[in-house]
């Protein structure tokens, strides 16, 4: 079936805050926000959630740790029990949680940099050392690249680190870790008596022949310390919708995500519940064609970056849709991210948002009908010819 990825879609008629937050002549393509509409099950669950007509109280169903417990299983070979399956209203509200969960005020928390600005506000919210340890970047088939480096991330912890942040799928780099990668990460943080808490939300946008590794799926050994972060939201484009996961194995790290929760972390609403088991039991097709859709588009950015604008280097994402762009060649004096906004009327992340190592760079949002990101980086090629 051919599902239509093209068709621009006004989102400025919404209260869209990607569209909203700059001008109207500004293309936005920062925030990680498709532009696609949502599949159509999922449309029609909702329907018939709201014909149904009472909203009243409502918890993660019987159903949806069904089908989660299922769909990891299939798709990993990760056996684990419905129980170990915690709604949460939000990753970033998910990471914060951890974070309030293990250890206590003044313990460290590391992370690998550059990273999701929420990865470095997470920790400092809950009275948390925050602890940078800097991806390897280097460069691979001519395009910019990252890896995991032990050396560094074993440097970066100290007597009072009790926690791991993973990002995985990374974002904004764009990797997808291999077994051996995840393999150095387990050993270091069983060695050091770390839990772990793995964000995998973008573990389902998988570009090119990608294949996403849970790292809790690695042994029971390393399962016992992680929570697992998952949803489907920036798969799905429902977001706004409020549902994601926590897969916790332990019971004991349950309890303490339980008790960092009370009373703090609102209830999922029944419309995410409905969309989440649309989402992950009616909608693999339109998933397939979305991923050689963004395929497609990571493609082009890559391709179009290196023949029209070669003093700037990016990632080739194996994950998300997000690339990572360094301008630190370009000519461009001051902030990157400002110099788009201005001068091409392109807007983009500022890398320095980023933590350590972003400094110089831009994120830029390839989640879009072809013929905007086509725009964008026609835009972007302009203004630089000035500089």
């Amino acid at each position: 079936m051919g599902y239509d990825f093209d068709t621009v879609i006004d989102r400025r008629a919404s209260d869209s805050s990607k569209w909203h937050f700059y001008s109207e002549d500004v293309l936005p393509m920062w925030v990680a926000d498709m532009d696609f509409r949502s599949p159509e099950p999922i449309l029609r669950a909702m329907h018939e959630r709201i014909d149904h007509g009472v909203f009243g109280y409502g918890g993660l169903t019987a159903k949806l740790r069904e089908v989660i417990t299922e769909r990891v299983a299939r798709l990993y070979n990760w056996e684990i029990h419905p129980e170990a399956v915690v709604s949460l209203p939000g990753l970033v509200c998910g990471l914060n949680v951890v974070s309030r969960a293990i250890g206590n005020r003044g313990d460290g928390i590391v992370v690998s940099s550059p990273v999701y600005p929420p990865f470095l506000s997470a920790p400092v919210n809950q009275e948390r050392e925050l602890q940078e340890a800097l991806l390897a970047k280097t460069e691979r088939s001519g395009h910019l690249y990252y890896a995991f480096d032990d050396a560094a991330f074993e440097a970066a912890l100290r007597p009072n680190t009790r926690l791991f942040i993973l990002c995985n799928p990374h974002n904004p780099v764009g990797r997808a870790y291999t077994s051996t990668e995840l393999t150095q990460m387990a050993e270091i943080c069983v060695r050091h008596n770390l839990t772990v808490c793995s964000d995998e939300i973008h573990c389902d946008l998988l570009l090119g022949g990608t294949r996403h590794i849970p790292l809790a799926s690695l042994s029971p050994e390393i399962a016992e310390r992680t929570i697992t972060l998952m949803a489907p939201s920036k798969t799905f484009n429902i977001p706004g919708l409020g549902c994601s996961l926590a897969i916790v194995p332990n019971p004991e790290l349950r309890k303490q995500m339980q008790k960092a929760s009370a009373g703090i972390v609102p209830h999922v609403n029944l419309l995410g519940y409905a969309a989440a088991v649309a989402a992950y039991t009616e909608c693999d097709d339109w998933l397939d064609e979305l991923r050689s859709y963004l395929t497609a588009n990571r493609d082009l950015v890559v391709n179009y970056l290196a023949q029209h604008l070669p003093h700037l280097s990016v990632t080739a994402p194996e994950a998300t849709y997000l690339a990572w762009i360094d301008c630190r060649e370009s000519g461009i004096e001051g902030s990157p991210q400002k110099f788009f906004l201005e001068k091409a009327k392109v807007a983009l992340n500022d890398g320095s948002m980023f933590g350590k190592g972003g400094e110089g760079f831009v994120r830029l949002n390839f989640g879009c009908a072809r013929v905007l990101l086509e725009q964008g980086l026609e835009s972007m090629r302009k203004a630089l010819q000035k500089v």
